[in-house]
């Protein structure tokens, strides 16, 4: 049986913020809260490593720009390697030499690690936005996914890329697979094939699912990993596509506890999953499913719930024993083994032999839970500085419901999904990152004047969250104001670029005249000829937030121009007369900002 970690812990005092500390608690504003002095970046998961010979663990640290390596057989940290600021290190890889290769999700680069002497050996440039990252052992290289679209290939050793492909934007995960490669899509849940000639040869999307009448979508792949027979699995969300019922106390859904966002692993990549793919069941209340580990033998996923705390374990067997297409892809809910209430804020978990590691973000810490349930468990603090942050918690956690803030809007983005709304309509999940707060009034519809209106609205009512005082709902907006857009790949044809910038200027187009500023949106609302007045959006990572507007109806950019009853025609924007050539240079020019 495994054991359940209980351990007490405590934080270290934030710095101090002008948001009226001197308030008394209130029942509306219950407990104290804490001001991190450098706010925290979203949760993105999947950030430890064990060694093969499970002696070590290293693990990147996001909040405070470190990777820590660990000597497991001691329990004791062995090295604290300092990175750059903003760098956020994110997914870890060992290779055959002892290496471990992180990726600097805003460093653009790979470092790489010589664990026994604890230090950095080498770093090298990879994309603006390294995302996924594997080791070849055939080819002693490192392969690299990119949120732009850039699939790099780099020797284990020394020396500059030596393969750079540019696929599609939102890359996750990337896995050897013999002599292919299998890529999945962080949003959209997919899983491309890419050949040993960087052809891409197949796309495997996951089936929609059923649970009590009411149908489900794949969305947000969180980590896909290799299976030890073959393909991968991958630990994601589902988000309700029918009519979605705004009601007190949390949106109305038939799914797993109610909710209109549940979480699964699903396995991809075998010859069999792509004529006939499986239908997982549905784990209830894993709440930001943000990491995944296998054991050596397949037979056990470990689930990272951030949004509770949780570690959930499971028999890939009993996910798969409902849910088959001989039973009209109708699914239920089912119950992991063991929940695994974890002391912190669980961002990733590994296997260790017969250990689970699990490491959390706030405190600082890797903590060895044993599966036999003789062991003991324990904790290995690590000494980072407090990143505890209340905007943060609010943003990833809601301990009244089963969907968080983040289970919508993973990492501080949106999840892509167009929701039906009743009675609104259609709404296509909008982006909070890259300064959103100027954006002001919010929703499509322009009706939330504010954050305020926001967190009562939808996280209160909407969500069935706890009601929060004013000086949360400010700590809050911090938070969310303190995110950056994602970097952006340089464009690949700059004349193009330019010649779509004058023709975005252009008065006899006239995009300029409503997305202006810093944000690109003047904040106003128009009817442009989609149904009724919506609110400007930001057009800041637009290129990065397929499918297009309000109800998703444009599946590229190009779309979104050349099909008039998605796109409002003239009415929105005057390109009728532009030829397809120059559409491309407007689009082009869009997908830079």
């Amino acid at each position: 049986m495994l054991a359940i970690l209980a351990t007490a812990s405590s934080f270290a005092a934030c710095a101090p913020w002008d948001l009226g500390e001197d308030e008394p608690p209130r029942i509306d504003d219950p407990g104290s809260v804490a001001i991190a002095a450098e706010p925290p970046p979203a949760i993105s998961g999947g950030t430890l490593a064990v060694s093969k010979s499970a002696a070590r663990a290293v693990a990147a640290d996001p909040d405070r720009d470190r990777v820590w390596v660990v000597d497991l057989e001691a329990g004791k940290l062995a090295a604290e390697l300092v990175l750059e600021k903003g760098d956020e290190p994110g997914r870890v890889v060992e290779d055959d030499a002892g290496r471990f290769h992180v990726a600097l999700r805003r460093g653009g680069a790979i470092v790489t690690i010589d664990a026994g002497s604890g230090t950095i050996v080498d770093r090298r440039a990879a994309c603006p936005a390294p995302r996924g990252i594997a080791y070849d052992a055939n080819t002693d290289q490192i392969h690299v996914a990119c949120l732009g679209g850039e699939l790099v290939t780099l020797p284990a050793g020394p020396g500059a890329a030596t393969r750079r492909l540019h696929l599609e934007r939102d890359l996750r995960d990337v896995i050897v697979d013999g002599d292919r490669l299998l890529v999945s899509k962080f949003r959209a849940a997919e899983l491309l094939t890419v050949d040993a000639d960087g052809s891409v040869t197949a796309r495997e999307s996951l089936p929609k699912f059923n649970m009590f009448g009411q149908q489900f979508a794949p969305t947000v792949a969180w980590r896909t990993l290799p299976l030890p027979t073959g393909g991968v699995a991958m630990v994601h969300q589902r988000a309700l596509t029918d009519s979605v019922e705004i009601v007190d106390g949390g949106y109305s859904s038939g799914g797993c506890d109610g909710s209109i966002v549940h979480s699964t692993v699903s396995q991809l990549g075998t010859a069999a999953s792509v004529s006939e793919p499986t239908l997982a069941a549905a784990l209830p209340s894993a709440t930001l499913p943000v990491d995944l580990a296998i054991s050596d033998d397949g037979a056990t996923y470990a689930v990272v719930a951030a949004g509770r705390n949780e570690v959930l374990v499971t028999d890939p067997a009993n996910l798969s024993q409902f849910g088959q297409p001989a039973f009209g892809n109708e699914g239920t809910c089912i119950e992991p083994q063991h929940r695994v209430l974890v002391d912190g804020e669980p961002t990733s978990v590994a296997f260790a032999g017969d250990s689970l590691i699990v490491q959390t973000r706030e405190p600082a810490s890797l903590q060895v839970l044993a599966l036999d349930g003789v062991s003991r468990n324990r904790v290995i603090t690590l000494p980072g500085e407090s990143r505890k942050d209340t905007g943060h918690d609010m943003f990833h956690r809601n301990a009244m419901g089963a969907m968080a803030c983040a289970s919508c809007h993973p990492e501080g983005g949106e999840d892509s999904h167009t929701w039906a709304f009743n009675p609104i309509g259609p709404r296509r999940t909008q982006f909070v990152s890259g300064g959103i707060l100027n954006t002001a009034p919010f929703h499509w519809d322009g009706d939330m004047s504010g954050i305020e209106a926001i967190m009562s609205e939808v996280f209160e009512r909407r969500m069935g969250g706890m009601h929060q005082g004013p000086r949360r709902v400010k700590i809050f907006a911090r938070w969310i104001d303190s995110l950056p857009a994602p970097p952006v790949s340089p464009a690949p044809d700059e004349q193009a670029v330019a010649r779509g910038e004058a023709l975005f200027h252009d008065k006899a187009v006239d995009c300029a005249r409503c997305h202006a500023g810093a944000q690109l949106t003047n904040n106003e609302s128009f009817d442009v000829g989609t149904g009724k007045a919506f609110q400007v959006p930001s057009l800041v990572r637009i290129g990065a937030r397929a499918p297009f507007m309000h109800d998703g109806c444009a599946k590229t950019l190009k779309e979104r121009f050349t099909n008039p009853a998605c796109g409002g025609g003239d009415v929105h924007g005057k390109t009728s007369h532009l030829s397809e050539a120059q559409i491309d240079d407007l689009v082009a020019y869009l997908e830079t900002l």
